[in-house]
């Protein structure tokens, strides 16, 4: 008998997603009873606004709902989501440069799909959300790596990423505020590097999912308001995933030029067509209604952010710089490494990790997920109780 034909190779080369991984092994760990606190996961523990819920159980008695509805969204949310980036992004553009999608990583997705050839080089600075470098291996692209460590907090310049660049260099990927390490750029650095990729004709995917969520004064000024011509060569990425605590309900969407956004909708009329109508209301519902709760919740998180960067940075051989945006924490722990903790030598951020999570039962992101070793993501996306006792933990384990 000949033997089967072999799976493919390039989903094969796929890795599964490391905070997800982590997330799961810390929630197993609970279901069996370990009392684990988890950093893991980039998730708000709020609930999702009752006037959103509402809207959701509306929209279940309208049976429009339950048929077919346009494959790029429904007009209505569109419109919405058109005013929503006039108003946060300053950029104007009509409902048909936009395209509703299955959450932002079906949009991140779908945006390397649309402009990654076979070969193409993708800048990709680091620290850098663990989905994007699979992303672009799935569009066939190379992701090329461009670091900036803690004394740069975290954010890229133009003079790497102009290093970085050769003649088959055509995208960048442009993150503020950023997963996993908070950080904001700030309208300088921005317009810099869209400058610089209007120059070279490089095409920016900006993921704009934590625009709302910053601090301190702070804001994530959009690559499109700080140089508007790079418009024609950018794909703006978002949701309502974290502002408004909707991570299950999986409403996304990606801005574009006409020309990239037609390739992306007759590729998402084939993948997956149009999102859950009764979502997409719930969506409609969140950017349209009151925004007193997600104020709430952002003055939450701000709470969370000052309490955990204070009692990190009481740790030696901790440093943390200052998260502006997100809800994460990513501490340079190199000063923690190569040395013995409880009778276990630690090389590596993951061997510290599994260390963090065996003695303390705690469960932190090692950065090899996000880049080079020698951090950890933590997110302050969970109860303040928890928050503190997880930190106070991991503060004995290293005493």
């Amino acid at each position: 008998m000949t033997e089967r034909a072999p799976l493919s190779r390039k989903l094969t080369a796929i890795a599964e997603s490391a905070t997800l991984k982590v997330d799961a092994k810390a929630k197993a760990l609970q279901a069996a009873g370990r009392p684990v606190v988890s950093y893991a996961a980039g998730e708000p523990d709020f609930a999702t606004p009752s006037f959103i819920v509402d809207a959701a159980a509306e929209a279940l008695h309208d049976p429009a709902n339950f048929r077919y509805t346009p494959a790029a969204g429904l007009p209505v949310l569109r419109e919405a989501i058109a005013a929503k980036t006039s108003r946060d992004s300053g950029l104007e553009v009509p409902a048909s440069r936009i395209i509703v999608t299955n959450g932002g990583k079906q949009a991140v997705y779908q945006a390397f799909q649309a402009v990654v050839n076979p070969g193409d080089e993708v800048l990709l600075p680091a620290p850098y959300w663990t989905t994007y470098p699979e992303a672009i291996a799935l569009a066939d692209g190379i992701p090329v790596e461009v670091f900036a460590g803690a004394e740069q907090e975290y954010k890229v310049t133009v003079e790497q990423l102009e290093a970085a660049r050769t003649d088959k260099t055509t995208v960048l990927v442009f993150v503020s505020p950023s997963n996993p390490t908070g950080s904001v750029y700030t309208l300088e650095e921005t317009k810099a590097i869209g400058e610089w990729a209007l120059e070279h004709g490089i095409w920016v995917i900006s993921d704009e999912i934590y625009q709302n969520l910053v601090y301190e004064g702070a804001r994530a000024v959009s690559i499109v308001e700080a140089v508007p011509a790079l418009a024609e060569q950018t794909i703006l990425v978002n949701g309502v995933a974290k502002t408004y605590a909707m991570t299950g309900w999986r409403v996304g969407w990606m801005i574009g030029p006409a020309d990239a956004i037609k390739l992306a909708g007759n590729l998402q009329s084939h993948l997956s067509s149009n999102v859950n109508n009764v979502a997409q209301r719930a969506a409609l519902a969140a950017l349209t209604g009151p925004q007193t709760e997600v104020e709430q919740m952002r003055a939450a998180f701000d709470r969370r952010r000052r309490l955990i960067v204070a009692e990190l940075s009481k740790i030696p051989g901790v440093t943390v710089p200052n998260p502006l945006g997100a809800f994460y924490a990513y501490p340079d722990v190199r000063g923690l490494l190569g040395r013995e903790w409880h009778g276990k030598t630690v090389n590596t951020s993951l061997e510290l990790a599994d260390l963090i999570l065996d003695e303390a039962e705690v469960a932190v992101v090692p950065g090899e997920a996000f880049g080079p070793s020698g951090y950890l993501r933590l997110s302050y996306a969970l109860g303040d109780d928890a928050l503190l006792e997880g930190v106070q933990r991991i503060q004995r384990l290293f005493s």
